[in-house]
């Protein structure tokens, strides 16, 4: 069902080549896939008793929780900020693309990667002066700090705050990057990583475990088989 809404959003939009892999549908594509896969080796390994597949299904667990540890590296880190990057120079060219950086600055409360200047790498959005679009020094309207008491959100909240310094922008959006905001979010839900990590290693083991008492098991009673075939 993942795969096919992945395709199906895939097919139904145009968009520029470049954004092929920060593309939402392409990564809810892949996502899509390699859930299938898994959950494909882990009932045919059961039903089958195929220990070939079921190995299969604990070595891509471990994989993605070995990814899933790198998270936090420096390298993992820049290869993020490469992403963002990129959907940041993309951002009018893919509305799905732009949507997903709206929720992200809105639910982290930030803007740009490093800070809110770094919306100048988008041709809309860039603040040289032989730029002539309107939007020249803005940034998109998710990085803007909600109005207490105002149900509308103002789309325009974001024009011209590139052009101020930090204590001034931090009156109307977030000025701190998303980098940061990444950061303290991942150091803050440690504990529940750690047991969702731990929650799935537990059943690794104790598969393991099982299979070499089986692997002893049945070694035991060929020898014995053997011992009484003499």
């Amino acid at each position: 069902l993942i795969v096919a809404i992945g395709v199906y959003a895939k097919v139904q939009k145009a968009t520029v080549r470049d954004t092929f892999l920060i593309d939402p549908a392409v990564i809810l594509i892949v996502v899509g896939v390699v859930m299938f896969f898994i959950t494909f080796c882990g009932c045919i390994g059961a039903l089958r008793e195929n220990i070939r597949l079921l190995k299969t299904v604990i070595d891509i667990t471990d994989t993605l929780l070995i990814l899933a540890q790198c998270s936090v590296s420096d390298l993992t880190r820049d290869a993020l900020g490469k992403f963002v990057k990129k959907a940041i120079v993309h951002y009018r060219d893919d509305l799905d693309l732009q949507n997903l950086m709206d929720y992200i600055q809105k639910e982290f409360k930030c803007c740009g990667w490093n800070n809110y200047t770094d919306w100048s790498w988008n041709l809309y959005f860039n603040c040289t002066h032989n730029n002539p679009s309107s939007e020249r020094c803005s940034v998109p309207y998710s990085c803007c700090t909600p109005v207490p008491g105002e149900a509308v959100i103002n789309t325009m909240c974001g024009f011209g705050v590139q052009t101020q310094n930090f204590l001034e922008a931090n009156k109307s959006i977030y000025p701190v990057g998303c980098a940061d905001r990444a950061v303290r979010w991942i150091e803050s839900h440690l504990l529940l990583v750690g047991a969702l990590a731990l929650g799935l290693a537990l059943p690794q083991v104790s598969h393991r475990l099982m299979c070499n008492r089986g692997r002893s098991l049945h070694v035991m009673l060929d020898n014995v088989s053997k011992r009484g075939g003499y």
